[in-house]
C-alpha cells in the first residue's frame, strides 16, 4: 500500500443552491464538489506540489475508447513523448478498493497502456508498475 500525505492545499469552493463547487485549476472550471471529486483534487495536488508531476503532462476525466464504448479515466499522466505513464483512478473515501476497481483500471490499461496504474480513495492507495508484461505492486508513486 502506498501512504499519501497530502499538501496543505487552500481550495477555492462556492456553494449555489445548495449545491457545493470546488475550482478546478487545472481545468479551470468550477465543478460539483462530490465526495470523489474531493480525492481527485487532493490526488491532483499531491503529484503536482509533492512529487513534482508537470501539470502540463496531466489530463483530467480523460476520455477514450474502450471497443464501442466511451470511457474516461481520472487522472491520466503522460511522459514527455506525450505516452501515458500512469492512470490513476479515484474513488471515494467510503468507497472499497476491490477487485472491481483493479479491474475497471485494467479495462482502462488496454486503450491507454500506461507503466503505472494507481486506484485511491483517499485514505488508502495501491500502485502497480508493469514490467515484462506484468504487473508488480509498487510501496510509492515513482519519481517523475
Amino acid at each position: 500500500m502506498i501512504k499519501i500525505e497530502f499538501p496543505d492545499v487552500k481550495f477555492s469552493t462556492k456553494k449555489e443552491n445548495g449545491v457545493n463547487f470546488i475550482f478546478d485549476q487545472y481545468r479551470k472550471i468550477w465543478i460539483v464538489l462530490t465526495p470523489e471529486e474531493w480525492v481527485r483534487q487532493n490526488v491532483l495536488a499531491y503529484i503536482t506540489q509533492t512529487k513534482q508531476y508537470p501539470s502540463s503532462l496531466i489530463a483530467i476525466e480523460k476520455e477514450f475508447s474502450l471497443g464501442e464504448l466511451k470511457k474516461r479515466c481520472d487522472i491520466a499522466v503522460y511522459d514527455r513523448a506525450a505516452q501515458p505513464w500512469m492512470i490513476i483512478e479515484c474513488k471515494e473515501m467510503n468507497a472499497s478498493l476491490n477487485r472491481k476497481v483493479l479491474d475497471q483500471v485494467l479495462r482502462y490499461h488496454i486503450s491507454l497502456p500506461a507503466k503505472y496504474l494507481i486506484i485511491t480513495n483517499g485514505q488508502y492507495c495501491y500502485g502497480f508498475e508493469k514490467r515484462e508484461g506484468r504487473f508488480y505492486e509498487i510501496g510509492s508513486f515513482p519519481e517523475f
